[in-house]
């Protein structure tokens, strides 16, 4: 088919005027090419393109995400042909051979695929990001390059190196830097990066290498071929060297830092490599400065606490401390906070370990525990420099403590986090470090617990009515007041996991009088908790039950993250 037939055909449909036809006729040489620079420079949608020219040619249109794959086949069929011409086999029924393409009017694909299975093709029409994500899953990211196919195609690479990277000329270096190796390693990490990953997970097994991402928290088995065990040293000593690290070191741990751009994004990745028995271990965070937003009232928090937690941030001295374990978000609630707040008439100092994000108009300061840059150091100097509000990444001992309480009666309004379980346990903590609870009482003026639990998906979200059996005993029935509760889907949105994104639960405890008393009086934490109830607040169990009414989250994600609250009797 011609490209005029091809052009015709989406104009009869109404997917293209004349003159959007002229246009792309100018840009493009082929007809492929014509539908897909009309699908990329937004002037149609694909699925409908596909459709349409489908319907022309007599083939079906395929919603892959619904379609059964006959794995066998997938075996049987040649590799090259799947990567070459994004073609993927269905289903094989005595003679005939189902295969999708996102390409119909490429005949010569087809005939090629006829010839070398020996079957009859039927074609059948998918989008092309549905055939690249069973290509993942079935095939395993990386594939491609392992089969040492990509290299047939001239593309420009989605992903560019910040900083000049140095090799010592071994010979596992000169191999990690061969040009499949290093396509292989930018795969993977697209890939995390596109699935909204916040680590990777690289993991030498006795059985080779095992790679996992962590997508809104939970970990998610990536599937890989089984010839990438033989790239397992080149990978690792490839990363190695991209975050400046010793690559002959094989015994001791090591740390380093990576610097990409990947589709036109800044992207920060801590490497974190430990030695184990199969093998090195390798952990990336991934830090995507495009995608983070700092926004207070977007976290998740409900207008009550917002009103609340706002009015205690804006206190002119004292100490705020966010609550909770790693990955729980207190780094984000900090820095949307200080954001809050900031102006010209006041100056903000922050000291990290590490700095994640650099934020305008703040001054922040990267800690060296090796050199003698701790947290309780780098406070002593920050209160030189006049600032009016501070932020100390964590409290994790008696001499910071001690600091952020004295900055706190001099004058200073002091950020600060806190590995605790519940809002009530910072006290009993810092206590515990050693620091006078007289102290404690007068300066700390708010402590917020966090958790983050995974958003239910808008598009596939499900109602359902519960049933009684099925849901803990502290479940307050009272406030679900006949209204349904959601449970997760499946679509193409959330990538069939049925979640996207994630949102916080806080537990806001305010310092009032009582609990100064409490405070002062070394009281249990229990005891604690109780004032602060009866004093309004609301605990991380009951706001994520909130957020389950509201059809934010699910009743899984409740009981995952959050313990039950025990009935004072």
């Amino acid at each position: 088919m011609v490209m005029l037939d091809a052009g015709e055909i989406l104009v009869q449909r109404g997917l293209l005027d004349a003159d959007q036809l002229a246009q792309l006729r100018g840009q493009s040489q082929s007809a492929a090419e014509l539908v897909s620079s009309a699908i990329d420079q937004g002037i149609m949608e694909e699925e409908p393109a596909l459709k349409a020219l489908g319907e022309a040619l007599g083939m079906d249109f395929v919603d892959l995400r619904n379609a059964d794959v006959d794995l066998e086949v997938v075996k049987e069929f040649p590799q090259k042909l799947i990567y070459r011409h994004s073609l993927f086999p269905l289903s094989r029924v005595n003679g005939s051979l189902t295969l999708a393409t996102c390409d119909p009017l490429d005949v010569y694909a087809l005939d090629e695929a006829s010839s070398a299975t020996g079957l009859t093709i039927v074609p059948v029409v998918a989008e092309r990001a549905e055939i690249a994500r069973l290509m993942k899953k079935h095939l395993g990211v990386g594939s491609e390059t392992v089969e040492g196919l990509i290299a047939a195609r001239e593309e420009e690479e989605d992903i560019e190196l910040l900083e000049d990277i140095e090799t010592d000329g071994s010979e596992l270096s000169e191999m990690a830097q061969e040009a499949s190796v290093v396509r292989l390693v930018n795969e993977i990490l697209i890939e995390a990066i596109d699935s909204r990953a916040s680590d990777v997970h690289i993991e030498s097994q006795a059985s080779g290498l095992v790679i996992r991402y962590r997508i809104d928290g939970i970990l998610h088995l990536q599937p890989v071929p089984p010839e990438i065990n033989r790239f397992q040293a080149a990978i690792i000593s490839r990363l190695k060297i991209m975050a400046k690290l010793n690559i002959a070191e094989k015994r001791l741990p090591q740390d380093g830092r990576i610097k990409l751009k990947v589709h036109g994004r800044e992207i920060d990745i801590r490497l974190s490599v430990i030695p184990m028995i199969h093998g090195e271990g390798l952990v990336m965070r991934i830090l995507d400065k495009g995608s983070m937003k700092f926004d207070l009232q977007g976290l998740g928090m409900d207008p009550y606490t917002y009103s609340i937690y706002s009015q205690i941030i804006r206190l002119p001295h004292g100490i705020v401390l966010v609550t909770g374990p790693t990955g729980s978000g207190k780094t984000t609630t900090l820095y949307s906070s200080l954001l809050e707040i900031r102006s010209p008439e006041n100056k903000i100092i922050t000291t990290e370990d590490p700095v994640e994000y650099q934020l305008d108009g703040i001054n922040q300061i990267q800690v060296h525990s090796k050199i003698g840059l701790t947290f309780a150091a780098s406070l002593r100097s920050i209160l030189r420099h006049d600032p009016d509000i501070v932020l100390v990444g964590e409290i994790r001992d008696r001499e910071t403590a001690e600091n952020a309480i004295q900055a706190s009666l001099t004058g200073h309004m002091v950020f600060s986090t806190l590995h605790t379980n519940d809002a009530a346990g910072a006290f009993t903590r810092i206590v515990d470090m050693g620091v006078e609870p007289f102290l404690v009482s007068s300066t700390v003026e708010g402590i917020m617990a966090q958790r983050l639990v995974r958003r239910l998906c808008n598009e596939c979200k499900e109602p359902y009515t519960p049933a009684k059996e099925d849901m803990p005993n502290d479940f307050p029935w009272e406030l679900l007041d006949g209204r349904p509760l959601y449970r997760p889907g499946s679509c193409r949105t959330c990538r069939s996991v049925g979640y996207t994104g994630r949102m916080g639960i806080y537990e806001l405890l305010v310092t009032n009088e009582e609990i100064k008393t409490l405070a002062h009086d070394r009281v249990s934490t229990w005891d604690i908790k109780q004032a602060a109830l009866k004093s309004g607040m609301r605990t991380l169990r009951m706001d994520a039950w909130d957020k389950a009414f509201q059809g934010g989250t699910s009743v899984d994600e409740v009981l995952r993250v959050t313990k039950g609250d025990r009935v004072d009797t």
